[in-house]
């Protein structure tokens, strides 16, 4: 019964798969969710961030500054960050990603000597590499909620380095960002220059009560606090729904995994099936044949 006992093997393996592959597709929804619940909870500190930059705003405004109008000039440098997975079995994830920002990235009139190019996450980088993009630096994706923060404030660091030593002071973001539970799209953020209607219409946003706040700190040190966090804000929402998309990708990934394996299983027990109903004939035949040749010898033997 050789071949009953290869595909009893088979039907064992493909069992034991299909319980990873549910066991992973369990994780990514959790992971979906966990990243899902990041971005949710950043909104009430993003309005409590834009509140006070309408304040700052509005009280240079009325004293006849405007810091919407102060931002430097735009040169013809880029810093680009690509953010893709340091993990597999995501399926078109980090292609799709690296397509979509080489494509943005070449309409924009910057030569390719003035664009400097981060990765985050190992698997965005065979991509680039393929389509001849030179990579400046690369740094791991976080792999969890606990280590977001501390690569948003690496990055965070990176940029002023950037506006600092190589006057960078147009940088975007690329990042695929969650449209469902097991689909994503590519997104584009622009961290600088500032988007200044987003400033404008804070500016002249009236305020929602009576009472103005007021502030001690120097106003344009505030400023410069509160865009910092803003910056920050941004960072953490995209690592958190770029991690989002990544489970998504790959819970899709896992349902058509699981698919193929459910597919299988069935052909597999079909098989299955076939051969003990062929072995089980086989030996009624013996049987059979085994009773008339006895019947044959008895009778002969009796004559």
């Amino acid at each position: 019964m050789p071949a009953i006992d290869s595909l009893q093997r088979q039907i064992t393996t493909a069992k034991e798969l299909q319980s990873v592959v549910k066991t992973m597709k369990v994780l990514a929804a959790a992971s979906i969710r966990q990243y899902e619940r990041a971005v949710e909870s950043l909104a009430e500190y993003n309005r409590t961030i834009e509140m006070g930059l309408q304040i700052v705003l509005g009280y240079a405004g009325s004293e006849g500054h405007n810091f919407v109008e102060i931002e430097p000039a735009i040169n013809n440098r880029l810093a680009a960050i690509i953010l893709g997975s340091d993990q597999g079995m995501c399926g078109q994830f980090n292609e799709q990603i690296t397509h979509y920002a080489i494509n943005q990235i070449e309409q924009l009139p910057i030569a390719p000597e003035n664009r400097t190019i981060v990765t985050v996450g190992a698997r965005v980088i065979p991509p680039l590499e393929n389509a001849k993009v030179a990579i400046a630096s690369s740094f791991n994706m976080p792999s969890s909620l606990a280590g977001i923060t501390p690569m948003v404030q690496e990055l965070l660091l990176q940029i002023e380095a950037w506006r600092q030593t190589q006057q960078i002071n147009r940088i975007i973001l690329f990042y695929n960002q969650p449209s469902s539970n097991t689909s994503y799209t590519p997104h584009t953020l622009h961290l600088l220059p500032l988007d200044r209607t987003w400033l404008s219409n804070l500016q002249q946003q009236p305020w929602n009560s009576r009472t103005l706040p007021m502030f001690t700190m120097e106003r344009s040190r505030l400023f410069s606090e509160l865009i910092g966090q803003y910056f920050l804000i941004s960072l953490y929402r995209a690592f958190a729904e770029s991690l989002a998309s990544e489970n998504a990708s790959r819970f899709a990934a896992m349902q058509v995994a699981e698919q193929n394996i459910e597919e299988r299983l069935s052909e597999f027990n079909a098989q299955f099936q076939q051969l003990r109903q062929t072995a089980i004939t086989e030996e009624i035949l013996e049987i059979v044949a085994g009773s008339e040749a006895l019947a044959q010898s008895g009778e002969i033997a009796n004559g």
